[in-house]
């Protein structure tokens, strides 16, 4: 994360979050409040975040996010405006970037 309040609301807002619940601490560390796997953004400024540009993208999905309604999740991804890196493949999976360039994957449970 290069950004970590604008990354913050970005996935907030993906994830359908309260942003008031997201404490950023440190001023690098931002947890999300969810159900089972937690999730945490992290400027990195061990890894990177220090120098100029921040620290690098992950190309290849880190991640997945599952759904019970693929087709709906990738609706309401277009609608927010989320940047697409592929349409729904195999009727199983999509990818996006999120602000930093950063792939996550939504997945059909």
């Amino acid at each position: 994360m290069r950004d970590i309040e604008k990354s913050r609301g970005w996935y907030c807002r993906v994830l359908g979050i309260d942003e008031k619940s997201c404490e950023i601490i440190g001023g690098h560390l931002c947890p999300l409040p969810m159900d089972g796997a937690g999730l945490i953004l992290d400027t990195m400024p061990k890894w990177g975040g220090q120098e100029p540009g921040g620290a690098p993208s992950i190309e290849t999905p880190a991640f997945m996010l599952m759904t019970e309604d693929l087709q709906g999740s990738l609706d309401y991804m277009k609608g927010l405006g989320v940047e697409l890196v592929t349409e729904i493949e195999h009727d199983h999976w999509f990818v996006v970037k999120d602000p930093d360039g950063n792939k996550l994957m939504i997945c059909r449970e």
